[in-house]
């Protein structure tokens, strides 16, 4: 394996370390673009009217672009959409509990994890506190949960069938004693240096405490958890941070990373909420546009919707169409559905293998097994909130919705290198 997808792998690891909830991965995404000299905006400033580089932040979200100097009224924009969440649990109200010498958390299912991948693994807690004050502290608890699995010797019957129950056997423990002599929420505000008797509200997710790693026959592998969707995130980052503030491009770029995609979309820091339209309508109220030329700008724009897709499986070759068979290394792929759970069309086909053929990267076209259908992503939702062109991609993997996802180490390099080549037109 060449050195700079090895490189660009152990970069995406950092950052899965460094995202393990929503909240942490908008805030790396800020960091990384303010270190490559983007000036942060909040969203209750005015837009600036001069050409620049901004990231706006909302929750567990981020939208980040670049105004370069030739843009108009009617400079169409080229948007590059993943999400921040990932498959797993979030912690409940009251949430220190537990049984006759056991401390556990109380937890609630997010999404479509693969419980059984949650077990024997030391799981982090980290999200936002909210103070009484409004303001707000990231927290991470690094490695202190833990879901023991029952010993084969009292479940004999394990190996040939086994179930979760989603509430009993989903609490993990975090350590010994009494529950009503412990306070999980002070063990978190320690670790954000607040006072836990300030804490009026919290969002607050399990993640995989271990650190991502390249493996395999000449390194084709890459494991880690939330690769599903921060593969993305990271590959946008990456690509969007390697602009200069010279940019000669006929569009503005936009990144955009929304929250909650794995429970619907539908919330103020979701894709189907009003997040992109309003910062993509501040960005043309700077430039002097008026509503007919916004609508001429979007008409000419793009977006690309990138999220994971499936591997064939070994394994589990049934499961997958038994013609268009995607594997690991393979480069990234296209998704198509013809009921549009993917938003991708013949136009939208063809321009993503225009980007791919100047990027130098090859690209695998993914479709389900008509017995298995597909879920969805942000692609189907923006095209219809914005009416934006929009090409659903991504990259293959193996253990979606696991705590710890695989892909194949080149596949990364291969999507920020075609990112930034869509980025540049």
């Amino acid at each position: 394996m060449p050195a700079a997808p090895i490189a660009h792998a152990e970069d995406l690891a950092a950052f899965v370390d460094a995202s393990p909830s929503s909240y942490h991965a908008a805030t790396e995404v800020a960091r990384r673009l303010q270190d490559a000299a983007f000036v942060a905006l909040d969203e209750t400033q005015s837009r600036p009217h001069e050409p620049g580089r901004y990231p706006v932040v909302r929750d567990g979200a981020l939208i980040a672009w670049v105004v370069p100097s030739a843009a108009t009224t009617t400079t169409p924009v080229r948007v590059f959409g993943a999400h921040t969440d990932s498959p797993g649990f979030k912690l409940k109200p009251q949430p220190t509990t537990g049984r006759p010498g056991w401390l556990q958390a109380g937890v609630e299912v997010y999404g479509g994890p693969l419980l059984n991948s949650r077990l024997d693994r030391e799981l982090r807690l980290a999200g936002r506190l909210v103070l009484d004050d409004g303001t707000e502290a990231l927290a991470d608890s690094g490695p202190l949960l833990r879901l023991p699995q029952l010993a084969i010797h009292l479940d004999r019957e394990a190996n040939e069938r086994f179930a979760l129950d989603k509430q009993a056997h989903t609490q993990p423990v975090w350590g010994l004693g009494a529950p009503e002599s412990a306070d999980l929420l002070g063990e978190l505000a320690g670790s954000a240096g607040v006072d836990a008797a300030r804490i009026r509200g919290y969002d607050l997710v399990t993640a995989d405490s271990a650190r991502g790693a390249v493996f395999g026959r000449e390194d084709a592998f890459f494991a880690a958890g939330r690769l599903d969707d921060i593969a993305s995130v990271h590959a946008g980052t990456v690509a969007m941070s390697a602009l200069g503030s010279d940019l000669d491009a006929d569009h503005i770029p936009v990144l955009a990373v929304f929250d909650h995609e794995e429970i619907g979309s539908a919330t103020r820091p979701g894709a189907a909420g009003p997040f992109l339209e309003d910062v993509l309508e501040r960005i043309g109220l700077a430039l002097g546009a008026d509503r007919g030329e916004r609508m001429r700008a979007l008409a000419s724009s793009w977006c690309v919707s990138s999220d994971v897709g499936h591997s064939v499986h070994p394994n589990y070759p049934g499961k997958h169409d038994p013609q268009v068979r995607p594997v690991l290394g393979s480069g990234p792929i296209l998704k198509i559905n013809a009921n549009q759970r993917y938003s991708t069309d013949g136009v939208g086909a063809a321009a993503w293998h225009g980007w791919c053929e100047a990027a130098g990267v090859t690209s695998r076209e993914f479709v389900s097994n008509n017995t298995v259908p597909c879920g969805s992503t942000i692609g189907p939702i923006t095209a219809t909130r914005l009416g934006i062109r929009t090409v659903d991609v991504g990259i293959p993997i193996l253990s979606m919705h696991s705590a710890r996802e695989l892909a194949g180490t080149s596949d990364l390099y291969d999507l920020t290198r075609v990112a930034e080549r869509f980025f540049r037109g």
